[in-house]
């Protein structure tokens, strides 16, 4: 079986594998502190509030705005979640070369966001989670191995 790398927090060995990771990214026009705040502020349609959440002072404040069930979700958000957080992953590997190298350092392991709190993106702290961000990691991670041009310079 192959190697196993989990993480969690920021502060892990792998910590910049968390959507809280203090990695900025471009898409579009603007520029997002962490591809948590991106990610969050995609469930809504409202511009005005999209727009809160991209100028939350923390990706923990940002998630709780995006976790804030007074505001409609957009209605295809089910539909499009997947697609949203690999495109937040994707573009924050390719625009921070530093974190790349550290995502294809992993080789074929296995990686895994360890979590209780979270059964779809993480594993549920037992396993029996989907992993979903894990699984988007190991995609981007394959991309990259397969063009490894230096995409940083977008």
């Amino acid at each position: 079986m192959s190697e196993v790398i989990t993480f969690y927090s920021v502060s892990d060995d792998f910590g910049c594998f968390s959507n809280f990771s203090a990695h900025p990214l471009r898409i579009g026009a603007k520029l997002w502190p962490t591809s948590e705040h991106y990610f969050q502020a995609q469930k809504f349609k409202e511009v005005e509030y999209r727009e809160k959440i991209r100028k939350a002072n923390s990706p923990m404040i940002a998630a709780r705005m995006g976790r804030d069930r007074k505001k409609p979700l957009r209605r295809d958000w089910e539909s499009v979640k997947v697609g949203v957080m690999r495109d937040a992953v994707r573009a924050k590997f390719t625009q921070h070369a530093d974190i790349r190298t550290i995502l294809l350092s992993t080789g074929d392991a296995k990686i895994v966001e360890h979590t209780e709190r979270d059964s779809y993106w993480g594993d549920g702290g037992d396993g029996s989670g989907k992993n979903m961000l894990g699984r988007i990691l190991m995609e981007i991670r394959d991309e990259f191995k397969e063009s490894p041009s230096d995409e940083s310079a977008h």
